[in-house]
């Protein structure tokens, strides 16, 4: 699934392929993607140009003249630059044809991802994206008004984590590898964490994640971005997906449990429970 290092990686390699060209035709064999009745996404978006593209958490915000294109990749989405009809497969959903005549796709195998067009300058009214907390990488984060969300917060501090409402673009890999660098074990209630532990875990975070943009993100298990980029954050990884093989750390064995559903990497002695 790609987290907020692969999604900024997507979003600066489309930069360079993508700004200046117009959009001179649009078509959908799965128009359910767009959050929206299609002929009006059609109308709307032909001969827009994009202008820009940014990103906040796992959204990317594609710049146009009068509108922005929200796209939120969810499990497997992926955009490719094709050079023809004939390139495309039966799971590019939404393909836009260029200026140039070549074709932006959206390619989607779980078909998860969606699409909304809001007038540019409002991305941040649609309620998908109003509702995201901080970015996790931002610089000066206020750690106070996140240590009082995580003391309201009676769960496992793995699946805070994973709380887009509290910070957003973590996602499972990042969060195993926050947490072990922090020391801190998975299932420890959030709200059982000091300010101190509260720092701690968002100063690891913004490492991680730093360090993650650097190597274009982690390519790993389902999750391959497109244009031939794959990320190398997978080399760093330290706990996530390392079952049964030494903590780097002190040589004890990695384990895996689920918390709150999910697959948990961990060092059973880097990071022990907390004693109140």
């Amino acid at each position: 699934m790609p987290e907020l290092p692969e999604v900024e990686t997507v979003k600066e390699t489309l930069k360079v392929r993508l700004l200046g060209k117009t959009i001179k035709e649009v078509f959908s064999p799965y128009p359910k993607i767009i959050k929206m009745d299609f002929q009006e996404f059609k109308s709307k978006i032909t001969n827009q140009t994009f202008r820009d593209i940014n990103r906040y958490g796992k959204y990317l915000f594609f710049v146009l003249d009068d509108y922005t294109l929200v796209s939120h990749l969810r499990m497997e989405g992926k955009y490719y630059m094709r050079e023809s009809l004939d390139q495309l497969t039966k799971h590019d959903h939404v393909v836009f044809k260029l200026g140039d005549n070549t074709f932006l796709s959206y390619h989607d195998v779980r078909k998860f991802g969606t699409m909304e067009l809001v007038e540019r300058g409002m991305e941040f009214t649609l309620l998908s994206v109003k509702k995201l907390g901080v970015e996790a990488n931002q610089k000066n984060i206020d750690a106070d008004a996140i240590f009082e969300k995580f003391q309201k917060a009676k769960r496992p501090i793995k699946s805070v984590l994973l709380d887009q409402s509290i910070l957003t673009g973590l996602g499972n890999i990042y969060v195993d590898e926050t947490l072990f660098r922090s020391k801190i074990h998975p299932e420890v209630l959030a709200s059982n964490l000091n300010k101190d532990d509260v720092i701690e875990i968002l100063n690891n975070a913004k490492i991680v994640l730093d360090k993650a943009i650097q190597l274009g993100g982690t390519t790993i298990r389902t999750y391959q971005s497109s244009f031939g980029v794959d990320g190398r954050f997978q080399n760093e990884l330290n706990v996530h997906t390392m079952v049964g093989k030494p903590c780097p750390i002190c040589n004890t064995k990695i384990e895996k449990i689920k918390v709150g559903g999910r697959g948990t990497y961990f060092c059973p002695n880097c990071q022990k429970r907390k004693t109140l």
